[in-house]
């Protein structure tokens, strides 16, 4: 079965990945591996991606990834440096003091001359911003290596990690990327369903199937919404952030459910959006994205909608009371296909997977192989409809997840067709 092969080709890629390639955890590039004239001060890999050009500004700025465990010698700066994490978890530790564990968002400080070393957690890809502070005089003083044994002591690996190395690595890296925090903390009422949740999500299920972080936290975003899960879609959505989707993405993904859960509900989720983003000072409202006007909502729905359903949607709805046959059509074709899959900032192709997964997320199971089809139309492979569908499985459960995977195994495979 195709979904099986799905399941582990994912799983064991994604592992395999994060050993042996470099991780891009955050919008900002890798670069390459460090020059000789720095690695030779490194343990482990380190890469290095320059960011600012014009040295007329005297403000160097590069982009810093760690593999897991590595980390720099001791050493200063005549001019001090800022550290700005944007991605994975890391320490830094000035001499004398205890390690300080960096997730993103964090800065670090530091002052001329400070002794410090900084590098990835032992199970975790890491990546700053450093920022070289007095450029014209600045000089790196580089002092002898942090060894095995000063990291270890450093880092304080909880003994945790040597349970499961994969899931729990996975499921710690994943989740600092996402809420900044550290998974399996133990913390509140209930830790043991937290720490059963958190490996599942966040250890396994976001490293099944090939999708990136932007896509799998825009599915959740909109499997809570129609669920109406407000708590959780908060903290997602400033997730979805945190990781490089923008708020006009997410604003429009929430916006696509609207046909399929009502607009009462829509209104709901974006109330909760919208604190999201003012909490962050994104100014309100965003840019309008409607491309239809009162004249041709239809046809340009139209256009978009029979490509993707043929005559397939009007032929089903003949069975309707006499009169609402053709209403019912008509402002289908207008409100759903006319006012929302036209609209910017998402493709259809998107718009139709994330679709699914709202149908997915209500039970709307007549719905859910015609739209599984469409999802194939509008461009979407057959293993992108299964991954969506195993990201939307912990927060819909099993039962409703499987529906719409077999939804999808058994959807016609038809030719792709092209949208503008």
């Amino acid at each position: 079965m195709l979904l099986a092969a799905v399941l582990l080709s994912g799983i064991n890629s994604k592992a395999q990945e994060m050993k042996n390639h470099p991780k891009q955890t955050s919008s900002f590039p890798v670069g390459e591996k460090l020059p000789e004239k720095f690695s030779r001060y490194f343990i482990g890999q380190a890469y290095l991606a320059p960011l600012v050009q014009n040295g007329a500004l005297n403000c160097p700025v590069s982009n810093v990834t760690f593999e897991p465990g590595c980390r720099n010698n001791w050493h200063s700066h005549t001019g001090g440096q800022l550290l700005v994490v944007v991605g994975g978890r890391g320490y830094y530790q000035q001499k004398g003091q205890p390690a300080r564990l960096l997730a993103p968002g964090d800065v670090v400080e530091i002052a001329p001359e400070v002794v410090h070393w900084h590098g990835a957690a032992p199970d975790s890809w890491f990546s700053h911003l450093a920022v070289e502070c007095n450029p014209q005089t600045n000089e790196n003083t580089w002092l002898e290596p942090v060894g095995d044994e000063e990291y270890a002591a450093a880092t304080g690996v909880s003994a945790v990690v040597t349970e499961a190395p994969d899931r729990i690595a996975r499921c710690m890296e994943t989740y600092t990327s996402l809420f900044g925090g550290q998974a399996l903390s133990g913390a509140g009422n209930d830790p043991e369903l937290m720490d059963i949740l958190q490996k599942y999500i966040f250890g396994e299920v976001f490293y099944t199937g090939d999708l990136d972080m932007r896509t799998r936290e825009t599915i959740t975003c909109v499997v809570l919404a129609a669920m109406q899960t407000l708590p959780q879609l908060k903290s997602h959505a400033a997730a979805a952030l945190r990781v490089g989707v923008t708020p006009l993405e997410l604003r429009e993904a929430v916006y696509q459910c609207a046909p399929f859960i009502g607009f009462p509900r829509t209104l709901n989720a974006l109330a909760v959006l919208n604190e999201v983003f003012e909490e962050r000072g994104v100014a309100l409202p965003l840019e309008a994205q409607e491309t239809v006007t009162e004249q041709d909502r239809y046809n340009k729905g139209l256009a978009v909608q029979h490509p993707l359903y043929g005559d397939e949607i009007r032929e089903a709805m003949q069975t309707l009371p006499e009169g609402l046959n053709d209403a019912v059509p008509r402002l289908l074709t207008e409100v759903c296909f006319g006012d929302f899959y036209t609209r910017g900032a998402l493709d259809v192709q998107t718009r139709e997977l994330l679709s699914l997964c709202a149908l997915a997320a209500i039970g709307a199971e007549p719905q859910l192989r015609s739209h599984a089809a469409a999802c194939l139309r509008a461009g979407n492979s057959r293993e992108t409809l299964f991954a969506a569908l195993i990201q939307a499985m912990p927060y819909i459960g099993f039962p409703a997840a499987i529906n719409a995977m077999n939804a999808a195994e058994n959807a016609e495979a038809p030719v792709a067709v092209a949208f503008p």
